[in-house]
Formats: C-alpha cells, structure tokens, sequence
C-alpha cells in the first residue's frame, strides 16, 4: 500500500466532515490556566446529592435476586414463600417482563451475530450473577431478606459450563446461544498492505502469545437508579448513575413503552464511570418499570459484591502477534490475532467488538507500519459481559505492541529508545492516514520520547542499572509510546471501524444581567467539566469565569446529546460552547454597535465591558448591553421593520473530526527475585493532547489513568473457576491500588494543537490507561532481563513474576 501523504490524509478528512472555520475561536485569558474546579467545593463538603442520596414519600428499595450458576435453566420460581405478596411486598421475575425488549448491542456490522439480552433472566442463565428476580419493600434491610427467601425458591437445571474462549470453540462445546449454533460471534481477517511481502523480506520475525487480563472499572460510586411515576402527570422522573442521561432516556421509554417527552432522565452526581457507565444496564430498565407498575417510587443500590458479580467487565483479550523485521530494527509488517472474551452476551451499545476490533485498528500506534493483517474475533463465555473501561481495545494493543518492541529490541541487540526512533513517524509527516485508516491530526511521537528520556536520564539510570545488576539488585526501565484516538463522534467511529452517528450540543445565554449560563449534553462524572467549559465561554465572550454558570445532566434542561465517554466532551462539548458563544458574542455586539453607534466589527469585549477598539472611554458594560438587549425596544436591526433577536441565546451542534492525543509513559521499577515483589518508584509521562484549557485538570486526568493501568499492570484481575464461577467477589480478593502502592507521578507536557479541531483541542482522558500497563511491563521485563525473563500476561501478581524466571513452576 502506497503511503498516503499529509495533503491526502486532510484531504481525506475535509470529505467527510467540514473542518471550522475558525480554529482559533477560543482565545483569551481563562484558556490554558490553572484554574481550581469550580464543582469542588460542593463535593468536599459533602453537598453533592448522588442517587443513593435522594429519597421519596413512599419510596421502596429494590434488591435484584441473582444466579449462584453460571449456565443454567430455570425450572421454577416460587413468589408465593413471601409473606405480603403484592401488599407490603413486590415481586417481579423475568417472566412478568416478557413484553419488555430484549437489550441489544448497536453494532451495524452484519456479520457480527446477535445475542438479545432479557432484562431479567427468564428461561436460561448466561452467567452467574445474571438478574433473575426482582423485589421490592419499603425497609431496604427487609427487601434484602425477602429476596433471600426468593432466592431459595428457585430451581434450576444445571448446565456445563463455558469458562473460555478456547473451551468456547471446543467441539461439542456448550452453547450459551442454542439457536446461533455457535459460541463464536465473529471472525474477520483484514489485509492492509503487501503482508506476504514484508515477512519474505523479513531477516527474523518475531512473536509472542499474550493474555490481557479481564478487569474492571471499579468506580467509587457502584450502580444506582431512582425511578417514580406521577400518574397525575403522567410523567417518569428516573435518577441514575449514567454517563449518558439522554441516550439512557432514550432507551428506557422504549423498552417500557413510554412516550420518550414523558421520561426526564437526570444524571446526578456521579462517582466515576469510565466508560462502564455508558451502557444501558438491564438494572436500569427494570426499576423504571417497577415504578410504572406500582406508580410509586422505587430505588435500587448495587452493593460492592453485586457491583463484581454482574456489572460489566472488560480488557480480557488473547492477542497472537508475529513481527517482520529487517535486522537494523526496521519493523517492516505485522500479523495479529485479536481474540475478545465478550462473557454471556454482545453487550449494548459497542457490542463484542468493543475490545478487539479497537485493539486491532489502534494497533499501529506511532510507528511507521505499513503491513498489516488484523484477524479479529469474539467468543461468548459464562462471564459477566464484556464492555466499555477506559482505554476500550487500545490498552491491550498498546500494550503487547509496546512488549514486543522491547523483545525485538533484546533479540537485535538494539536499544529499546533507539528502536522505538527508527520506526517512530515524524511530526512533519502529519497528518497521516495509518493502514488501518486512522488520520493523525497531528502530534509530538519523537518529541515525547526524547522529552520523557531527558527528564529521567536515560543515560544514568543504565549505569545505575549496571551497577546494582553487580550488587544482585534488579532494577527496570520501561517505555509505552501511544497514540489515543479522541473527539469520539461519527468521524473518530468511522475511523476505528465501528460507525456511529454523533448527536452533540450545547446552549449558551447571557441573561439581562449579563450574566451567561451554559447548558451541554456532556454529562460529568468527576472529570471537572463545570471548570473547563466556564473557561471556554468565558474566554469566548470577554467575560469572568465567575459569571459563568455549566449545567448538564438532565435531559429537561440541557440538550439532546450522547453524553461522556471516549475522549469526546473537550473537544465536542468545548466546540458546541464555543460555537454557541461566539453567536452569542455577535448578537451582544450588534446590541453595542447601536447603542455606541459604532460598527460591531470596531468593537471588542474585554474583561465585561464592550468597547470602541481604540477609544477604550467608549464603553458599555455588558450588564447594560444584556439589559438593553432584552428591554429596549429601540434595538433594531438594519433590514427595516426586523426587531432584533430578543434573546441573546445560541443552541449548536458539533461533531468535529477525529483528534489523536500521544505521549509517553517512562516506568522506573525495582524487582525482588526471590519473593517476586514489584516496587515502582519512578513514573514521568509526557502528554500532548494539543491546546491546553486546563493543565491541572490534563494532569488530574492522566494521574487517574495511570493508577488504573497501574492497578491492570500488577493486581486487578477478575478470576473465574473452570464452573465459571466469579473468585473475586470482594476487594480482599479483587485488588486495586491504594494511595501507597502509587509512586509519584510527574506530568510534563507538549503542545501540538489540532489543524482539525475548534481552538486545536485534543481529548486525553484514557492516555494513562492506554500506556502505563506495557510501561510496568516492559519496566519488569527489564530489570528481570538477566533471567531472560518475557512478559506473557497481566498482571504482574508475585507468583506469575516467579513463574518468568523459573522460580515456581512454568511460565502460564
């Protein structure tokens, strides 16, 4: 395949979606400063209201009765063992849902097989931990003991198992979906480029065998929904812990049969989602139409151990990798097999695809690789389903490719920096269209790398390497260079292979007193949106951030949209505000050029006041212009007879193209050989995620995905037996990092803004995720390079550690 140029990649790009106009619309005073969040306040003082914080009159809570098997039929449930059945007690099972849609995944591609999801259980069970029953009472400690009485009236027919993706493809293999007559959802093979051709040109080819381990997000806040029903109204109010209040509206009138102008769907506060709480749960349907039943208010709190049982999971991926390489390290083609665990359903919205059909379209990263096969399946297994965590796909990807570059490294005998520069692409050949047809905008890949390498002193440390290897001391360095595909709208899942269209807006408006509220379908779940967007108007209106006020969350206030997840609410909800704002800028300049009889193209707003450019004494403030604006009917237009707009508001939609963020993640790390301990004490990441609004904020993001990948590095895993029952079910068994397991993480950044995007804003909320994994990997592989030790797995426990030198056992 030829090499598509920086012109042709635009080219490319300006085809399908018309760049701005105007990409430097947001400039001023408040963009790229270190502003405190303005939301802090409120959740530090413990004013914040998140579900579980709401209560009704005559609300009841809900307990969800769920599977002890992991594959199985229902025989039987028997409601009538509760006492006040239908009175002081409410039971619904899978049965009395029958009319209630099944839940599917939103993935067009026709070749990929469907798996309906039941809201509850009704004739087999997929996976243990899978909603049966339902049961409500008004003493959340009761309906926990009436469910348990439920829950020993249930019989089952026990079946096999399916605990793997090999055990899935196994002949005569259980089926966990009789009528697809198959456990394998989907297989693809892609060809980019001359593949044959590379590996006949190849001097070695080098491969490994690597498993992604299956973890979660792990949210502070577990699940939560709040559902009541006004009959006199006729209307539902539901409160959940969503990502995405109006998609969720959305789906939840449907499938109850609601009209959707009869939902207010409403975010509250929520504590972390990270992509696990974008999908519609089936735990969010059925507690609406709960309360639509019994027309009273019902509420549903997961518990920790429920939240491990049944909540999504994601990550566990198998990834076969053979590399062609020349022996002075040019890397000349890839083959790659990327095998997804999807657990007991394609789940909605992304589907089974979420983790290796994204792993193996990023899979080319920064590097200049023009041949590649990408072969990508799914398999269906008794495991919790699989869907979106931060880093969807390009973490597993980023992270064997990483490993494997430092393989190839040890086996040429070439520096692993020196490696990763040879076959990095340069800025100067940005933009770029990858095999896989992904367009970088723009970025910083070699710079990152030799920025990350001067701040740690790559010369010293492997010196000081040397040293301690002498004294029996095993010290590591690992590199993760990544590229992460951002501004997630029909563009960005264009590009990854899985389209989907984007429905984005925000609504600026300046009152009469000047004072301006902007109102987005971005939804917050702590990554300090209030903050940011206030900087975005106010820079764009000549205001104070203070006189900024962000609301979202609530599909009656804030318009339609897709909410949070991937990367997208900089670069959209900044976009769609400054879009709208610099309507409004017009309107209120129109407004002053009457009132100062000027031209309002000789006016500027600065600091609340609107000025003649030149003659600063020529003044109006904005509060006078606003209320003018609204009230003085001398406020005209220059067509005759056309009134001004009396409102100075602005609704607008955004849907920008793709943006790629990149970085590199540099891990210093210390090895005990004899109990397999690993200690990190160093971690610098370089960012570059282009124009800056917030550089705090930027840096609060990448200390919390850089703990996550941290945390799938070396502890988090989800743990099945071969019956496919769950092992860790609680944090003594599932472990996450904690404050003194995290080493200092220093931030330093590069700035290379957008050619694509409003004001040259990139997303970077999953770059930590994304890299810091294959940077503790790599580090670990590193200082155990004397053992030739290789990294086949995640996580790095003590003993899988001892397993790659020989200590215990073979290597898994």
């Amino acid at each position: 395949m030829a090499t598509v140029t920086s012109a042709q990649a635009k080219a490319e790009v300006t085809s399908r979606i018309r760049l701005p106009k105007d990409r430097s619309i947001l400039k001023g005073k408040w963009i790229g400063a270190r502003v405190q969040r303005v939301e802090d306040p409120r959740f530090l003082t413990g004013n914040a209201k998140y579900v579980a914080d709401i209560s009704l009159p005559r609300m009841l809570h809900a307990v969800f009765v769920r599977s002890p098997h992991a594959h199985a039929r229902i025989k039987s449930i028997d409601k009538s063992v509760l006492p006040g059945l239908g009175k002081t007690v409410f039971a619904f099972t899978g049965e009395d849902m029958r009319n209630v849609p099944d839940l599917i995944d939103f993935c067009a591609l026709t070749t990929l097989l469907k798996t309906p999801q039941p809201v509850m259980a009704r004739d087999r069970i997929r996976f243990a931990g899978e909603a049966i029953a339902v049961v409500a009472h008004a003493d959340r400690y009761a309906a926990e003991d009436f469910a348990e009485q439920l829950f020993e009236a249930i019989e089952y027919e026990v079946l096999p198992a399916v605990p793997t993706v090999q055990a899935a493809g196994r002949p005569g293999a259980p089926l966990l979906h009789p009528d697809l007559k198959t456990n394998e959802l989907y297989r693809e093979t892609e060809t980019h480029g001359d593949v044959d051709g590379a590996f006949k040109a190849a001097d070695q080819v080098f491969s490994t065998q690597f498993y992604h381990n299956r973890y979660e997000a792990a949210p502070m806040e577990c699940r939560g929904v709040l559902a009541n029903y006004e009959r006199m109204e006729g209307q539902l109010t539901m409160w959940s812990s969503t990502q995405m209040p109006h998609r969720l509206g959305s789906m939840v009138a449907e499938a109850i049969g609601l009209p959707e102008q009869r939902l207010r769907s409403i975010a509250p506060a929520v504590g972390g989602g990270f992509g696990q709480k974008m999908c519609t749960t089936p735990e969010e349907v059925v507690i609406p139409w709960v309360a639509l039943q019994l027309a009273r208010p019902v509420k549903w709190i997961e518990d920790r151990r429920e939240h491990l049982l049944a909540a999504t999971h994601a990550k566990e991926e198998w990834i076969n990798l053979d590399v062609a390489v020349k022996n002075d390290g040019t890397i000349l083609g890839v083959r790659g097999e990327f095998i997804g665990d999807a657990g007991g359903y394609s789940f909605n919205p992304s589907s089974a695809l979420i983790e290796p059909a994204l792993a193996a379209k990023s899979f080319i990263g920064p590097y200049r690789i023009e041949n590649f096969e990408e072969t990508v399946a799914a398999s269906l297994t008794n495991k919790s389903p699989t869907a979106a965590y931060r880093g969807v796909g390009w973490t597993a990807s980023n992270t064997v490719r990483e490993i494997i570059v430092d393989e190839i490294a040890r086996g040429l005998d070439i520096d692993p920096a020196e490696l990763r520069r040879m076959n990095m692409l340069d800025s100067n050949e940005l933009p770029y269209k990858t095999v896989t047809g992904q367009i970088y905008d723009s970025g910083s890949y070699k710079e990152s790398l030799e920025k990350a390498l001067e701040i740690i002193d790559y010369k010293a440390f492997r010196a000081e390497q040397k040293k301690l290897r002498a004294e029996g001391r095993y010290i590591g360095l690992g590199i993760s260079a990544y590229v992460e595909n951002t501004a997630w709208g029909s563009d960005s899942s264009f590009q990854s292979g899985t389209p989907l269209p984007s429905h984005d807006n925000s609504t600026v408006t300046m009152d009469p007193s000047g004072k301006v509220t902007v109102s987005t379908s971005m939804s917050a779940h702590g990554q300090g949106h209030e903050t940011i967007f206030a900087q975005v108007a106010a820079d764009a209106l000549g205001i104070e951030m203070s006189d900024v006020k962000v609301i979202h969350g609530d599909s009656r206030s804030s318009p339609y949209g897709l909410g949070t997840y991937a990367s997208r609410s900089a670069v959209i909800g900044g976009g769609s505000i400054a879009r709208a704002a610099g309507d409004v800028r017009k309107q209120v300049l129109r407004v002053a050029g009457h009132m100062l009889e000027a031209s309002p193209e000789d006016l500027t707003i600065e600091n609340g006041k609107v000025s003649v450019v030149g003659a600063p004494p020529l003044s109006k403030t904005l509060q006078e212009v606003a209320s003018a604006a609204y009230w003085d009917n001398n406020m005209r237009d220059e067509e005759p007879g056309e009134t001004h707009q009396p409102l100075l508001s602005s609704t607008r939609f955004y849907d920008p193209p793709a943006t790629y963020a990149n970085g590199t993640v540099v891990v210093l790390a210390e090895v005990d050989a004899n109990t397999g301990a690993v200690k990190l004490y160093r971690v610098v990441v370089v960012e570059d995620c282009g124009t800056l609004i917030n550089p705090m904020i930027v840096e609060g993001q990448a200390h919390g995905g850089i703990t996550q990948g941290i945390g799938g590095a070396l502890l988090e895993h989800l743990i099945y037996s071969d019956e496919g029952q769950p092992l860790t079910t609680t944090y003594a068994d599932y472990l996450v990092p904690t404050a003194p397991g995290v080493p200092n993480i220093e931030v330093h950044h590069i700035e290379s803004p957008s050619p694509f995007s409003i004001g040259g804003i990139k997303g970077m909320g999953e770059g930590g995720q994304i890299s810091a994994p294959a940077a503790v990997a790599n580090a670990v592989a590193d200082a155990l390079a004397p053992f030739g030790a290789r990294v086949t797995r995640l996580p790095l426990t003590p003993d899988t550690v001892l397993r790659m030198i020989g200590k215990i056992g073979a290597a898994a």
